[in-house]
């Protein structure tokens, strides 16, 4: 796997009343791409961050059907990822962007 995919494959954080609650137990909440495999997350959160990753457990977000005035709609499904780092390990995300 190149430099560049590891680069694309997380989007940003989620930050969320649950994520926050997560993050005190050393558990991170990132949106990364569709295609994005746990191995990959792993090996992208610890280059990125410098930390070492326990365990990565993923959720596929179905989009809502929506209602445009008369025009059927959807909104595009998209994929979260919980991120458990190792203990003693930390990743300040007020520098992330």
């Amino acid at each position: 796997m190149n430099d560049k995919r590891l680069y694309t494959i997380i989007l940003g954080p989620h930050t969320t009343e649950k994520s926050v609650r997560a993050a005190s137990q050393n558990c991170h909440v990132f949106r990364v791409a569709l295609d994005a495999t746990k191995q990959e997350l792993t090996k992208a959160v610890e280059k990125l961050f410098s930390v070492k990753v326990e365990s990565v457990r993923t959720l596929r977000i179905k989009g809502k059907a929506k209602q445009f005035k008369q025009v059927d709609g959807r909104r595009s499904d998209w994929k979260k990822a919980y991120i458990r780092l190792a203990e003693g390990h930390d990743i300040n995300l007020a520098n992330f962007q």
